[in-house]
């Protein structure tokens, strides 16, 4: 399994990764992707026998991005990776690739942002999102009710170690 930026080729892959997921994250236009591509800090794909498996998209304060639940991370700190989407495809799972893309990105950090800040939905509920988050050492700090009240999430942030 190899970790690596993502590259041309690997975008018509993403939303095929995407999309099965919904609704524990956001369906993916092609629009969305070309911003991520744009103004993702971190934007990196899990590679296995050469297929792509798995993505990460990080944002830090400053990306033009709409998301309340990014907007609501951006008015209360100041340097922090924001976790917009990791999606792993269903056959590799439970392979230790969410705490490898999770180390990665700590990884990543240092020197960038002191914190990673995540949102997980409570409503509808994703409870095995919520355990893997728990298990790495996020803490909820707040719950946010977005999309007209039909979705509730914990807003999520973990401090890193700095060296």
């Amino acid at each position: 399994m190899q970790i690596r930026d993502i590259t041309p080729a690997d975008l018509s892959a993403i939303p095929d990764l995407n999309d099965p997921e919904v609704p524990h994250v956001n369906a993916m236009t092609d629009a969305m992707l070309e911003r991520f591509v744009r103004e993702a800090t971190y934007f990196r794909v899990a590679i296995d026998s050469e297929a792509l498996v798995g993505f990460l998209i990080g944002l830090t304060p400053g990306a033009d991005y709409d998301s309340p639940n990014y907007r609501w991370f951006t008015q209360r700190y100041e340097r922090f990776i924001y976790i917009d989407r990791i999606v792993v495809a269903a056959p590799a799972r439970g392979q230790g690739l969410g705490q490898a893309f999770y180390a990665d990105l700590a990884n990543f950090s240092r020197g960038v942002a002191p914190l990673l800040a995540c949102e997980v939905n409570i409503r509808p509920s994703n409870e095995e999102s919520l355990r893997f988050h728990r298990r790495y050492g996020f803490e909820e700090t707040a719950r946010q009710e977005t999309e007209a009240g039909s979705k509730e999430v914990a807003l999520m942030i973990k401090t890193l170690a700095q060296d």
